[in-house]
């Protein structure tokens, strides 16, 4: 019988990092860094509600992205948005 190993640290999946903003028609836009998971919010609260539900109610894994953030499926899984005009830091909600 194979001796199987157990999955490394790395290998584990961690609860993904939700990014919250607004996009170019004023809706607030939601989407986890993989790319796999978020949605279009008429406020800020649904919006934020959704992603700490989402993320296993980690604050500290939301990211409130300043400027225009819109929602996309195709999206590589790890990059945050790039936003020329908005500041290089994150702001934690």
């Amino acid at each position: 019988m194979k001796h199987i190993e157990p999955p490394s640290p790395d290998q584990c999946t961690k609860p993904p990092l939700f990014m919250i903003g607004k996009n170019s028609q004023g809706h607030w836009v939601v989407q986890d860094d993989r790319g796999l998971c978020g949605g279009l919010f008429v406020d800020r609260t649904q919006a934020l509600k959704f992603a700490m539900f989402e993320n296993g109610h980690r604050p500290q894994a939301v990211i409130m992205i300043p400027g225009v953030f819109e929602l996309s499926t195709t999206r590589p899984a790890h990059r945050l948005p790039s936003n020329d005009n908005a500041p290089r830091h994150r702001q934690i909600v």
